[in-house]
């Protein structure tokens, strides 16, 4: 389940710091090792404890999937519990409101990964921010577990939203640090961390979604919280094993720059606080929000970009050129992420759950997809180096991804019109399948070339703008439940289904222009 923010390929990413770009130095950490003096990656060359790796990757690897295991363990069963009534150990929300705050919660994910990013560059480090932030995540769950209501939902996912990015943003830059950049096992490496995020992706729906229909939702929410409290004792015990490039901070704030910095902090934070209070920001708008906040950001980082003296013409073509990839990552993701949205409530409605006479809990078809992320994430690395330059342009792969998407959403249509419990569960597994290819189209692609295009100036706002497309297509996701009807669900399938086929084709027809604007990156 790697949606872009656990591909192997991750670099930190840092918000726009006058002409400069803010952390390049943690981001090159991940993409070019470490060093060979004492203490840094260069230890790890000829140490193959794990499974033929340096035994410090043991550790990120463990506080990754446990994070992980958390992550989507909670993310499975949060949505009916905040729609479910309390006779059923919900809190009874609207539904269309319940929805929009999934939505808005995974989009501000991917919004604090800027937050982490900035953080790890400039104050403390990767590796710091690291280890802090899983603490933050335990904390989160253990708030959701233990505080009752919607105070519980309030602090817990506030917690674990800005633990999340923070992790998520330096996770990969300090597994970067074990390897030089000639070591041969780097690739390899990453493959195995990635299996990680994955295991701990399939894993955590599956367990938590059992313990919460045998015990109640509090149960699987604590369970979230056990699994990242092993991981963060894992961690704790190996972090000493990791190299001194991992503590490193790359571009240090000055010190006399810190208390403004933390004046403004302290001021967004009022200023959230205030906007609540009086009811500006209230549960029911919480989506829209975020991605007026997603939308104003990636505004902001596109005009700071193209309008800067540093620029070559050439850069500034190729920043044109990400435009409409940026575009078509944002209504693939606004597809995408509606398995956490509707797709848990058309499974809770409309899905046949029933095996042997034995009702499988809601959250398991979220452990659908890591499966098949698991299986063809090496089918796909496969084709595209058995065809090197004959493959795909990546506009093309972009349309593809999209056209795909909208046809895994035409796919419910055969089983529309069926009373509760009517869609045979096989046609969720094979339409997951679906959603899985148009995936691994889009989200490692974009990572990639998002890096290829971006100006040397501006590396780490262009991996920004990436990940800022994910937080408005999650939010969107989020948003467009409340034109979700669950006995009349054809013409919302139908009409987002042909709107992603649509995007595709439009992106498909301009390959050509696009491909001239990014200058030789295909």
């Amino acid at each position: 389940m790697s949606d872009g923010r656990d591909s192997p390929e991750e670099v930190p990413v840092g918000p726009p710091d006058g002409a400069t770009a803010a952390g390049i130095g943690s981001a090159s950490a991940a993409s070019a090792g470490g060093t060979d003096a004492a203490g840094t990656a260069g230890d790890g060359d000829h140490d193959t404890r794990f499974f033929g790796q340096p035994w410090a990757l043991a550790h990120v690897f463990g506080v990754e999937m446990w994070e992980r295991f958390s992550f989507y363990g909670m993310q499975g069963i949060l949505l009916i519990y905040l729609y479910y009534s309390a006779t059923q150990g919900g809190l009874g929300m609207d539904q269309t409101v319940a929805a929009g705050i999934v939505g808005a919660y995974g989009g501000a994910v991917y919004l604090s990964t800027i937050l982490g990013a900035w953080v790890a560059d400039r104050l403390l480090g990767s590796e710091r921010v690291l280890f802090i932030s899983a603490i933050i995540i335990m904390c989160g769950h253990l708030a959701l577990s233990l505080l009752p209501g919607f105070v519980g939902v309030g602090v817990g996912l506030i917690l674990v939203a800005v633990g999340s990015g923070g992790l998520k943003a330096n996770a990969t830059s300090v597994v970067g640090t074990l390897y030089s950049a000639e070591d041969p096992r780097r690739d390899a490496g990453f493959s195995l961390f990635y299996l990680g995020i994955n295991l701990g992706a399939f894993l955590g729906p599956l367990l938590t979604g059992l313990l919460q229909t045998q015990l109640g939702f509090h149960w699987g929410f604590g369970l979230a919280a056990v699994g990242m409290a092993l991981g963060l004792i894992q961690y704790s015990f190996g972090r000493k094993q990791l190299p001194a490039k991992s503590r490193e901070v790359p571009k240090p704030l000055p010190a006399n720059r810190r208390l403004p910095v933390i004046g403004i902090g302290v001021l967004g934070l009022v200023t959230i606080v205030i906007l609540v209070l009086t009811g500006v920001i209230r549960p029911d708008n919480l989506a829209v929000v975020v991605i007026a906040v997603s939308a104003v950001s990636a505004l902001v980082y596109f005009v700071v970009i193209l309008t800067s003296r540093r620029l070559s013409p050439t850069e500034r073509s190729r920043v044109w050129g990400f435009v409409p990839l940026f575009l078509t990552s944002v209504a693939f993701w606004s597809l995408y992420q509606q398995q956490f949205t509707v797709l848990t409530i058309y499974s809770d409605k409309k899905l046949d759950r029933s095996i042997f006479g034995w009702e499988m809990p809601v959250s398991w078809v979220q452990s659908i997809n890591p499966v098949f992320i698991i299986i063809l994430s090496g089918v796909f690395a496969a084709i595209w180096t058995k065809l090197g330059r004959r493959q795909p342009s990546t506009p093309v792969k972009f349309s593809m991804a999209a056209i795909i998407m909208g046809a895994a959403f035409l796919l419910f249509l055969p089983f529309s019109g069926g009373g509760a419990n009517s869609t045979p569960l096989l046609a969720i597994v094979g339409i997951l399948f679906v959603f899985t290819v148009a995936e691994l189209l889009l989200s490692p692609v974009g990572l990639s070339v998002t890096t290829k295009l971006a100006p040397d100036a501006f590396h780490t706002q262009m991996v920004a703008l990436f990940f800022l497309s994910i937080a408005m297509g999650t939010s969107i996701a989020g948003w467009c439940t409340q034109f979700f009807v669950v006995d009349d669900e054809v013409p919302y399938f139908l009409i987002l289904g042909f709107i992603a086929i649509a995007v595709g084709v439009v992106l498909w027809l301009l390959t050509k222009p696009v491909l001239a604007l990014m200058k030789g990156v295909r």
